[in-house]
């Protein structure tokens, strides 16, 4: 009985660590879904690329999920989780420049 006591307070003394341990990679993730957001307000983005671009960004998430799955996120891991963001990045960028608008409502 002591011994679960133990393991769940160790368990949730980790939590807070495992989500802390890419803020970076947070961070980065924020500022791309506000990327997305002020490219759909004017409608820059039009709403299937905006549909593309998160679905692009859950991957990242899920990847960034898995990678934090053990509580440590290894220095390959997080190169993969940059290379994977540079990508999506440039994917946000190529969309909302690619001169197509979402027509206006009307």
């Amino acid at each position: 009985m002591n011994s679960r006591i133990i393991a769940a307070l160790f368990a949730a003394a980790a939590l807070p660590v495992a989500a802390q341990v890419t803020p970076r990679v947070d961070q980065r993730q924020a500022n791309q879904e506000a990327r997305i957001e002020r490219g759909v307000q004017p409608g820059v983005l039009t709403p299937a690329e905006a549909a593309r671009l998160e679905r692009g960004q859950e991957k990242v998430q899920a990847k960034e999920a898995r990678a934090k799955a053990d509580g440590k996120v290894t220095p390959r891991e997080r190169a993969r989780l940059a290379k994977e963001q540079n990508r999506q990045g440039r994917k946000i960028r190529r969309q909302k420049h690619d001169r197509q608008k979402q027509a206006p409502a009307g």
